[in-house]
């Protein structure tokens, strides 16, 4: 007979964190298990915020008390619905705030100052070449975030420290040592770079649309390290041939796996696999913080990190 409490991880990228659940609970995958009875035992599922939640699955789960999303986004989960069945809803808090903004300066950096193309330059032969790109200095550059959250302030303190100009916008004001643009496209008109780290809801999504990236300008940058469905990707795919952008930095899609075939010769582009916030220290910290919380679950006290 099985004694301990069963939890379901729901998505195949989230397997890494069965390991360190396997001595406490009987963990099963959902992508593998459609047909297990334990199904019907589980009291805990896993899922990652981006993906929107199986409702079939969490009905097929008559014992299901908590729902723990293992990201800090949890865009993919209906709130009210899962609250509606009672559920309890966690999710993970400033686990890879840092990781994220540094991996939007690393884009800035790799973009202005020419770090893929200067190693395919170098490995050409080609060098010493006339015409060699003559790259930007970071001091002054013009700096703009959409979404002053925990991700967002960390890219303006980075920035600040390398000296660059910092705006922001988000639709409500906030206490900040840096000037909140009029609007969004205000924001990337008046900006040498727009970094994206809003939260995504049901009234943002294309926000970034055809103006926001043509206002960013021919020789602007995106990042985008928030979720894809922000962004117009056909404006954007469009921007990037036209040059009337001047470049993007993706980690984030509106599908994902994103076709390969979308950002084929799509010229001074960026793209990462969803992978800004996934380093050896946040994944650590994401399964101490999901550990604790199916703890608290499991012994009736309240959450360490719940959804509010």
């Amino acid at each position: 007979m099985n004694t301990k409490p069963v939890v379901c991880l729901a998505h195949r990228h989230l397997s890494f964190l069965g390991a360190d659940l396997r001595d406490r609970y009987d963990v099963i995958t959902g992508w593998e298990a459609s047909d297990d009875p334990r199904l019907r035992e589980t009291q805990a599922l896993v899922v990652a915020g981006e993906v929107p939640l199986d409702k079939a699955l969490v009905q097929g789960m008559p014992a299901l008390g908590l729902v723990a999303c293992a990201s800090t986004g949890y865009d993919g989960i209906d709130v009210a619905w899962a609250r509606s069945l009672g559920l309890q809803l966690s999710h993970a808090r400033h686990v890879n705030d840092g990781d994220v903004a540094d991996h939007a300066l690393g884009c800035i950096i790799g973009h202005y100052r020419d770090l893929l193309k200067g190693g395919d330059f170098v490995r050409s032969g080609e060098w010493p070449a006339p015409g060699t790109r003559i790259n930007r200095s970071l001091a002054g550059l013009r700096l703009g975030i959409m979404g002053l959250g925990d991700i967002g302030l960390a890219v303006a303190e980075r920035a600040t420290a390398f000296r660059m100009d910092v705006a922001w916008w988000g639709p409500r004001e906030k206490d900040t040592p840096w000037r909140r643009a009029a609007s969004l496209l205000t924001l990337a008109d008046e900006s040498d770079v727009l970094v994206v780290t809003a939260r995504s809801d049901a009234t943002n999504h294309g926000v970034v649309c055809r103006e926001v990236i043509e206002a960013i300008g021919a020789a602007g940058l995106l990042v985008n390290v928030a979720r894809g469905r922000l962004v117009d990707e056909d404006a954007l795919v469009a921007g990037l041939r036209s040059g009337r952008l001047g470049g993007a930095a993706l980690d984030v899609f509106q599908e994902e796996p994103t076709p390969a075939s979308k950002w084929q010769d799509v010229p001074n582009l960026i793209l990462t696999p969803h992978t800004a916030g996934r380093t050896q220290e946040s994944l650590g910290r994401i399964s101490d913080q999901l550990r604790g919380n199916l703890a608290a679950f499991f012994a009736d006290r309240p959450l360490l990190t719940p959804i509010r």
